[in-house]
């Protein structure tokens, strides 16, 4: 299995600078990596693949923007008198075509899909090179992850950048995202439909699956709390996706195939991992845990952003955080529910206003990295298998409209979560949702699924201000299919020469 490292080449210190006219979608300068140079051997290939993987190491993406940003816009979180201004047009809807995070999302997605395509592009010149079936089976491995980093990006993309989708008559309609395929291409760049978006984005995953094939009989050792990508991280990004697309028998099998196969298992709240500690409890405070299925791999030396900065922002004699979780999400947690102490520990901070209030601790950081005064940085866990139970209860319901599967995934979780669980989940077709969206918001909490949740659910929300929360912003009411619940394309892509890309409405 690979050891992510840095890759101390041009390839891994490309910059996209949002703020020329330059398009994202520019594939590296020439002079940057020689086309004929750019990758001859498997070695080679290989080290463009730990380009691949540390493009996700950006604090734009899960260790910072992409994960924080939707929550933070949505009704998770308030920001409070006295914090920094930090994200603060995300929280009060100014949500323009220009905003840097917004933009710096969108660059850094892009920079993963023109990574893949460069090693793609080049790979099968290196596979005419190869003499036994190891290296065969590593060029497959290779070549899969690949893939599937496109997959990951492109349907990141979709998510926050396209309307939700439908139906396959109302995708074939709606605006869907810049696809590209080939590093050196010369066609215009503009929006593919939203059903052909999402369906690069299932060709790539079923290609992935395929060359990243696991064979049980020579299998060593465990794959759960991986840092690199496997035959199950795509079947778990499928299922998700599945669900999106409102492909509700996709996404039970798909959910099923993770869940069933006896690779990961639901972390412990109540089973001691070390004294002390939980399985749940170390999986937040050291980043490793049996239900995680894909993590962007940290190390003391290379790491990216720190995802607890704004709800802390400790220095070593007080918190002063920017923001803090909205009371009506503490209130979901009941007496039982082991995920509120994880996630959350009362602090009096160290405002003049002096707010006592549950901060959260889920991302104080890796202890590991505390201890060396890194602060607040945690290992972003994209795939856990606990989201894939909440995939295969949407689907059971709303497709299905089998309340008692439903409900069999829901008492599975909480069953690991809580302190005692003694029965079952009765559901209906009057509540199953109610239950399912307020399991995802106490198990998901602050993990980036907020604005794609209420933008396919077509709800709105209505903050009411709580205290010590910022005025501007804390009396707020967002209607259902609002046209913010889409991300605007940057200002830069519309405008950069030859530009063909069409903007969304929140662009106007």
């Amino acid at each position: 299995m690979r050891k992510i490292q840095i890759l101390l080449t041009s390839l891994a210190t490309m910059v996209l600078i949002a703020s020329t006219a330059t398009s994202c979608l520019d594939k590296y300068p020439e002079h940057a990596i020689p086309a004929d140079k750019a990758i001859n051997t498997l070695e080679e290939l290989d080290q463009a693949a730990i380009g691949v993987y540390a493009a996700f190491k950006s604090s734009a993406l899960y260790s910072g923007y992409l994960t924080l940003l939707p929550d933070i816009q949505c009704d998770l979180a308030y920001a409070i008198n006295g914090y920094t201004n930090i994200y603060g047009n995300i929280w009060r809807w100014d949500i323009l075509a220009t905003n840097s995070e917004i933009t710096a999302v969108y660059a850094s997605l892009y920079d993963v899909i023109a990574r893949a395509n460069f090693l793609l592009e080049y790979a099968p010149r290196v596979e005419l090179t190869l003499t036994t079936d190891q290296e065969i089976d590593s060029f497959n491995q290779i070549c899969g992850e690949a893939y599937f980093a496109r997959a990951l990006a492109y349907s990141e993309l979709i998510k926050l950048y396209c309307k939700a989708y439908e139906s396959k008559e109302q995708a074939d309609a709606e605006l869907g995202v810049v696809l590209v395929t080939k590093y050196n291409t010369e066609e215009p760049m503009m929006r593919a439909t939203l059903q052909d978006s999402y369906e690069r984005v299932i060709k790539d995953l079923d290609k992935a699956a395929e060359l990243m094939d696991i064979d049980e009989k020579s299998l060593n050792g465990n794959i759960y709390n991986a840092t690199y990508f496997n035959e199950y991280t795509a079947y778990a990004l499928r299922a998700r996706v599945a669900l999106y697309m409102k492909d509700y028998e996709a996404a039970i099998d798909y959910s099923s195939k993770v869940i069933d196969s006896g690779y990961y298992i639901l972390s412990s709240a109540t089973t001691e991992y070390t004294s002390g500690m939980s399985y749940f409890t170390y999986m937040w405070q050291y980043d490793d845990a049996t239900e995680i299925i894909w993590k962007v791999g940290f190390t003391l030396n290379s790491y990216g952003g720190a995802l607890g900065s704004i709800f802390f922002n400790y220095d070593y004699s007080s918190m002063k955080p920017d923001y803090v979780p909205a009371e009506w999400v503490l209130g979901l947690y009941d007496t039982n529910d082991l995920r509120y102490g994880n996630y959350f520990y009362s602090y009096t901070t160290g405002h003049s206003h002096g707010l006592t209030w549950p901060l959260l601790v889920k991302y104080f950081g890796n202890m590991n990295f505390y201890q060396s005064q890194i602060l607040h940085t945690s290992m972003p866990k994209p795939l856990r298998l606990a989201e894939q139970h909440l995939i295969r209860a949407e689907a059971y319901a709303e497709g299905r409209g089998n309340y008692a599967l439903a409900g069999e995934d829901i008492a599975t979780l909480r069953e690991a979560r809580y302190a005692s669980f003694g029965g079952g989940v009765s559901m209906t077709e009057d509540n199953a949702m109610q239950i399912i969206q307020e399991e995802r918001v106490k198990e998901l909490y602050m993990e980036g699924f907020r604005l794609m949740d209420l933008k396919r659910w077509h709800k709105g929300f209505e903050r009411t201000p709580q205290s010590e929360s910022l005025e501007s912003g804390s009396s707020l009411k967002v209607e259902a299919d609002d046209p913010r619940f889409v991300w605007p394309i940057p200002q830069h892509e519309l405008e950069s020469p030859g530009s063909m890309i069409l903007p969304n409405e929140s662009n106007r």
